[in-house]
Order: structure tokens, then sequence, then C-alpha cells
């Protein structure tokens, strides 16, 4: 009986504790669902989230949460979004292996933008590396910068022979140099000038394809050459974020089954150092997409692979036979170097019996946003009868010039004269009233999100910077004037990210922020101001600077964005001269480490 009763107390006393457990884990089911609904639904969610609950913000339980969460930081509620894991120091949100690797890889289409829908994109800020230091200045940053800003050694260890970069104490050190110039990008260009007008204002605008770390584009600065340079996020690491980091005109970029971005018709001499662009592949899709963007009368440089190349024949042969086809005038081939000159005439193209199809007058060759590559070769319009390089003014006098091509949208010339009184004005004051760094060593990197005609950019042209001009896909197509006015940009949806490494610019800026994120013609916003500020805070460097300008209740919710970001900004009057109805807000992004952010 006695151990029958045990047996019996044993049973009684699991069903108790039973009991209890399940009303225990039903109480905390019930109580999990009450805090859901208050935080969700009331304002005190807001100050718990505000006071430390981080973790909401990047809450991946839903599309719906997520909305409800940047309705709540729009709404002015005090939240402050969290940082990123440490891993995603570097994080491109459209350059992202992870996402990429999956995709096709014909004609590196795996490799080119691919972003992911808003709704997978992290609300979260990207962290700085360990040890990160603020940039050193321009100009000393074009041969040395912080080591720890960017612990990256393959590229100083596979082509520190080459003198691309070394590693030396707390410094990464450029000593200038190239694959296919050892010696020295200005020993390099000193021998390009022996065939091309590289000084004396005939050039201005440069592209350089598969850069490496810009040491071609950033020594043509001293002749007065602006180069944008290019290449994809690829096995060595950080290419474009160790040019942007030395201060040089740099983009992510890979040519692969679209249209770069940009117009056509917009670089005076393009680049190709040991590129490894197939030119002639694919029907020689390659080569009419460098003859889409090469102005006429502009030069092709083309060194190493296949040039004379052993091994390359066939396809030297080949890369000869297309630009004979294109009307190309070879200038000079020496050594491993090939020089092309773009004809400015266009009939010898009319007449060719080589195969070369010219593309339709319907095809806008300008039209480079995601648009397909063409096969076909695009000819200049009307409009643009004056885009010759030796018919363009020189360098400086057309950057006050009207473009021919400003004349495209209505009232072109009228508008083009107004916007550059209007910013010269603008920029004077910026300088005088809101103490702003422009001007100084500290501003290099500067960003024009809204750039219209680039007049923002021209009013700084005296200061120690350069300026990447945005010129957003649904607005008036206005790059081209930009590009002819002997600045640099590109063609954006600030829906989306853009193709940079995180802490790459010191100055960003944007007029009429709002028109960004609407549909020009419903009005309606494609997007929330709340991912566009976390990309914009992703893009900037500690201690960067964001100017905007727009209508009061716009900068209104802007602010409260701002220190949902961890900026500090303040807000001012526009000029006195200004008779619109606008405001400015001022924004600096403090410096934080991921221990002081917890």
């Amino acid at each position: 009986m006695r151990h029958l009763d045990l047996i019996s107390s044993k049973h009684h006393t699991t069903q108790i504790r039973q009991w209890r457990f399940l009303d225990f884990v039903s109480l905390v089911f019930f109580a999990a669902i009450f805090l859901f609904f208050v935080l969700v639904l009331t304002p005190l969610g807001d100050s718990i989230a505000a006071s430390g609950s981080q973790a909401l913000i990047t809450s991946t339980t839903g599309v719906k949460r997520r909305h409800h969460l940047i309705a709540l930081i729009e709404a002015g509620r005090n939240l402050t979004i969290q940082s990123c894991p440490s891993d995603a120091v570097d994080y491109m949100p459209c350059e992202d292996p992870n996402r990429n690797r999956l995709l096709s890889r014909e004609m590196n289409y795996y490799r080119e933008r691919h972003c992911p829908p808003a709704e997978e994109r992290a609300l979260c800020l990207i962290p700085p590396p360990e040890g990160y230091n603020i940039p050193i200045q321009w100009p000393d940053s074009l041969y040395k910068i912080w080591h720890e800003n960017m612990p990256y050694n393959k590229l100083a260890e596979r082509k520190g022979h080459q003198g691309w970069m070394k590693k030396e104490g707390p410094h990464f050190i450029f000593p200038g140099g190239g694959t296919m110039f050892p010696d020295g990008a200005v020993h390099y260009i000193e021998q390009l000038e022996h065939y091309i007008p590289i000084s004396g204002g005939v050039l201005r605008t440069v592209l350089d394809m598969g850069c490496g770390v810009a040491s071609f584009g950033g020594y043509l600065l001293a002749e007065d050459l602006l180069t944008l340079s290019f290449a994809p996020r690829d096995s060595h690491k950080s290419q474009i974020q160790f040019a942007l980091e030395r201060g040089i005109p740099a983009f992510v970029l890979m040519l692969g089954t679209r249209r770069l971005p940009f117009p056509a018709f917009s670089f005076d001499l393009i680049h190709c150092s040991r590129c490894l662009i197939p030119f002639t592949a694919y029907n020689s899709t390659y080569f009419m997409e460098v003859d889409r963007l090469l102005r006429p009368g502009g030069y092709l440089v083309i060194s190493g692979p296949p040039v004379q190349w052993h091994g390359y024949e066939k396809e030297w042969e080949e890369l000869k036979t297309v630009a004979k086809a294109l009307c190309y005038d070879s200038v000079v081939v020496d050594g491993n170097t090939a020089i092309w000159k773009k004809p400015t005439d266009i009939s010898c193209l009319k007449s060719q019996k080589h195969g070369i199809k010219l593309c339709d007058e319907s095809d806008d060759p300008s039209s480079a946003w995601y648009y397909g590559l063409k096969q076909c070769v695009s000819l200049p319009s009307s409009v643009n009868g004056k885009l010759a390089v030796g018919t363009i003014p020189k360098w400086p006098q057309r950057l006050t010039k009207t473009p021919s091509r400003a004349t495209v949208i209505r009232n072109g010339n009228e508008e083009f004269e107004s916007d550059k009184r209007i910013w010269q004005r603008r920029i004077s004051y910026y300088k005088e009233s809101l103490n702003l760094k422009l001007g100084t060593q500290a501003v290099r990197n500067v960003m024009d999100m809204n750039a219209f005609f680039g007049s923002f950019a021209a009013a700084l042209i005296s200061d120690p910077l350069w300026v990447m001009n945005v010129v957003p896909h649904n607005k008036p197509s206005t790059l081209d004037a930009i590009f002819d006015r002997g600045l640099i940009g590109v063609y954006h949806d600030w829906c989306e990210p853009f193709s940079s490494y995180p802490r790459t610019y010191d100055f960003i800026h944007a007029a009429s922020f709002e028109s960004l994120i609407k549909d020009p013609v419903t009005g309606k916003k494609r997007c929330n101001i709340v991912d566009v500020m976390v990309e914009i805070d992703r893009l900037l460097r500690p201690e960067g600077t964001f100017v905007v300008r727009d209508s009061p209740e716009t900068i209104r919710k802007l602010d409260s964005v701002a220190r949902s970001v961890r900026w500090e900004s303040t807000i001012h009057d526009t000029e006195p001269e200004s008779h619109v109805n606008e405001r400015i807000l001022v924004a600096t992004k403090p410096l934080w480490t991921l221990a002081s952010s917890q």
C-alpha cells in the first residue's frame, strides 16, 4: 500500500506541476499579446522603444510592422534607429554578393546592381569599423589613408609590386602605380600626352573603366581633367572604397547587360588600363556602349590585353577591325597601348559596309537607367551638333557657357542662366551664414542629390572638392548638360540605395527633397523619408554634413527623422534674396561606435 500511495502521490504532484507550467506558458503568451498591442497601438510603446527597445526598429516580423515603425518615426515619435551588426560595416544593398551570386553569370549580369525590395532592406545604421579615424584630408589623402578605416590587405599584398598600394605603419600608402604603369601614373600620363592634348583645356571629362584604386584619375586632376573612375565590387576587396577614401571621384559599376548610367556623348576621353572588358564580345556590344559615351572627336585609350598581347592575337585583330568599322582613326599603337580618335563626321558611318547597324532615331541614346545594351551605334541628333571635342568650349569657359543640350527642355537658355545665378548666391550664403565647412580641407567628396544643371557644383569650382551630380531618372534629363559643362554625375532613383560603399561622402546636398520620392505625375510617395535618410546616413562620413532646402513642412519632417538617425540638426532661414517659401536643414553625423551605441 505504501508503494501504491507513493505512486499516487507522485502522479498527483506531477499533474500539479504540469498545470502550473501550462498556466505559466498561458500567462506568458497572453502577456506577450498584450505587450504587442501596447507597443504597436499606444504612445507608451513609443516611449519604451525610445528608452531602449532598439530591436523593434529592425524587426523582421513582417512588412506591416516595418511600415508601422517607419510611420511612427515619420510622425515624429522619439525613436532612435539601432545600429547594424558589426559585419555590415561595408554593406552595399544593391551590390550584395549573397543576393547576386544566385543570378545569371551571362554578360556579368550577377555583378550589376540588383536592389532588394524596400521591405527587405535592413532599417539600421551602418557602424564604422573598429578603430575608425576621421579620414585624412585632401591632398594628403591622395598619397595615404588610415589602414583601420579599411583594414583589407589583399590589394596591397597582390598589387604592391606594381605600385598600387602598400601598408606602412598605421597607413596604406599609394605610390601612384598601376598594373600597366608600375613606374607611376605621372610618367604614364606624360607618355599619353605625346599623342593626346591632355593639357590646355581641350579635354575635361574622363571615364576610367576598371580603375583599380584610381591613381590614373587622381593624378589627372593636376591637369584639370575630371575623371569618373569605376570598377565593380569584386574579389579585389574595396577598390572603389579605397579610391573614395583617397578623395578621388569613383563609383561602383559593372559593364554587363545594361547601359552605364551616363548620358550619350559625355566623355572627352575614355580609358581602359587592363580593365579586361571584352570589347568585341556579343557582336561588339561593349565597344558600341563605349562609343555611345564618347564625344565625337574624343579619345579612346586601351592599354594591356588584347593590345599586342601574347595569346590575345585574335582578340587584338578583332578590336582593330571593329574600331575601323566605326571609323575611328588609329592615333598610335605604342607597345601595349593603343589610342584611337572618334570621328566627328558621321558620313563615314552611314556609308559603312561592315555590318555596323545604326540605332533607330526613336532610340534616345541618353536613356540609361536600367536600359539594356544595344547592338547598334548611337548618332548625335541635330540639337547635339556642337558636342564634338574641339567645337565645345575649352575648359574652364565651358563651365559657364550655356550648353547646347540645355535647350532640350522648355526655355532652357533662360532656365540655365537663372539656375547659375541662384546657386552663386546660395553658395555665398551657405558659406557666410550657415557655418558650413565648404571651402576648407575638411570637405572633399560632395554629392548633390538633385543636381538639375549642376550649378551647385559650378559655384563650388574653386574649392578643393569634387561633386557627384545626381540627376533623378524621372526628372528632366539634364545630366548631359552637366557633362557639357565639364562636370560629372550619374542617373539614379533615390527610392533605391546608391552604388557606393558606406562613409564615402563628406557633404551631401539636396534641394526639393520631397520631389525625390514623389511620382511627378500623380504626386504620390513612391518610398518613405526614413529609408532615404538611412541611406544618406550610410553614405555620409562621420562628422559629415547633410544640407537640404525644402518647404517648412518637409524640413520639420526631416529634422525629426534626423534625430532618429542620431544626427545633430538645426533649421535656418533661406538667403534674404530668396522669394520662395523654403527653410534649410543643416545636419551633422556624429562619430559613434558599436560600443557607444549599446
